[in-house]
């Protein structure tokens, strides 16, 4: 089930809000649980029985792992069982036939490759399973109680399918003491009509010019930087829409849901894109990973591998094919080297060729992360950078078409909307009624773009 459906607006969330408010509150997690299984079930009919298993199996963990305190080896053994367990299935459903089919081209063996599909959103729930047993262990939160209250954690339908990835330590306060008000309310119905905006009148429209790149192959220099960056703001405006859409949920039944995105086309390195950028997916591999690993108070040696592991698994995350372990490759090459000495040199250039970097860095990076054929994403670049025809039909036509749409996608990644919004704020009840009047006309205009095509799925849902 979409976001962006026309069922889940007008059916599946007025029926959940009402069924949750009207309830008393101690039966509200309970009643967001079931909606959460009916809303993954929806569109995973067998597999919301392996995201239970999951539920159940962690919160087994978590009991344990608060039972064995003060016994370091059985405590031990039970953390690393549950993240064997955890790791494991993600590693069947979503790398299994990725490593077979390697094995078969590079051995020429004929080992049956997997048919298992991928389950919708299994690495996010994933992870914030494994961050739960992770804390409990390391003592920054305790073992939940209540089984409810954890199957509502790893299965709250806002954050469930494309995140954002919650850390069990964030959460846990909130399962029992958030705050709900018709105020919230508000708050979060205007945030998800503000994602709403984003998915499908910028994103769904950026994406017709992608695709058409894409699908013709080939292009001139003109069609492939149309088409980069066409899918450059396409997968900002997609995700960062259903960031705003999960967090205005959240916000409706009293969860305060963490950011996920800090203006990522503003960022000065690639670092920096990368403070902005899917900021839970970085905390989450900060946090069990990379400073386990030593982070960077280490030899330049170690650092180096920490930040090479961590790029490399960031890559894998996103998906089973290599095109996104060169992607992670790709960034962990441009972090490590300016790690090591370009941020020197970026600090004492002007702030639009910082800018200009980071950028072009984007920009060429979700080439590799578009095209699975490595072959053709190393052809797309190289026809950006001038060893292809400078102009042809289809960049022409995508220019005069798109430029609209483009120039529009480009204005909204900067930070002068916020403060449009913010001048509206603080000009009280005309800025009010401004207001009001142009959320209805892009909520009215989104909902006659989804009458008119209803084919609209996000592109993390394969992640």
């Amino acid at each position: 089930m979409l976001f962006s459906s026309l069922f889940f607006i007008f059916i599946f969330l007025p029926v959940s809000l009402a069924a949750y408010y009207l309830l008393p509150r101690k039966w509200r997690n309970l009643c967001l649980f079931a909606f959460s299984l009916v809303f993954y079930a929806w569109g995973e009919p067998v597999y919301v029985f392996l995201m239970l298993f999951t539920a159940v199996f962690d919160y087994a963990v978590g009991t344990l792992l608060e039972r064995f305190a003060g016994r370091p080896g059985p405590r031990r053994a039970v953390l690393v069982f549950g993240i064997c367990v955890n790791l494991g299935m993600l590693a069947y459903f979503k790398y299994a036939a990725l490593f077979v089919s390697t094995v078969n081209s590079a051995f020429s063996f004929s080992i049956p490759v997997p048919a298992a599909a991928l389950p919708i959103g299994i690495s996010f729930y994933t992870f914030e399973s494994l961050s739960y047993a992770i804390d409990i262990y390391r003592g920054e939160a305790p073992a939940q109680k209540s089984l409810i209250d954890f199957g509502t954690y790893v299965s709250f339908f806002p954050h469930l399918i494309s995140g954002p990835i919650i850390q069990y330590k964030e959460m846990q306060a909130q399962l029992r003491g958030r705050t709900e008000s018709m105020e919230h309310v508000t708050e979060g119905a205007l945030r998800f009509l503000h994602g709403l905006f984003k998915k499908v009148l910028l994103a769904n429209n950026l994406a017709l010019i992608a695709d058409k790149v894409q699908y013709f192959g080939h292009p001139s220099a003109l069609s492939a930087w149309l088409g980069a960056l066409a899918f450059t703001f396409q997968i900002y405006f997609d995700f960062s829409g259903y960031t705003d859409m999960a967090i205005g949920l959240g916000r409706m039944f009293g969860f305060i849901l963490p950011e996920n995105f800090n203006l990522p086309y503003s960022s000065r390195s690639a670092s920096d894109f990368w403070r902005r950028w899917h900021m839970t997916l970085g905390r989450w591999f900060r946090d069990y990973l990379y400073i386990p690993l030593g982070g960077n108070r280490c030899s330049t040696v170690k650092l180096v591998r920490n930040l090479a592991v961590v790029w490399v698994l960031t890559g894998f995350w996103h998906g089973s094919s290599w095109n996104f372990a060169v992607w992670g490759a790709y960034w962990g090459f441009l972090i490590i080297c300016e790690k090591l000495f370009l941020q020197k040199w970026l600090d004492r250039i002007p702030v639009f060729f910082q800018w200009l970097y980071a950028f072009l860095a984007a920009v060429v990076g979700w080439v590799f992360f578009s095209y699975t054929d490595l072959r053709a994403a190393c052809g797309v670049v190289a026809a950006m950078f001038g060893f292809s025809g400078g102009t042809d039909s289809l960049g022409v036509y995508a220019l005069i078409t798109g430029a609209p749409i483009l120039l529009l996608a480009a204005l909204f990644c900067t930070p002068y909307p916020a403060r449009l919004l913010g001048w509206l704020d603080r000009k009280g009840r005309t800025g009010l009624a401004l207001r009001s009047a142009g959320m209805t006309v892009l909520f009215l205009l989104s909902i006659a773009a989804l009458v008119d095509n209803s084919y609209n799925p996000f592109l993390y849902f394969r992640f």
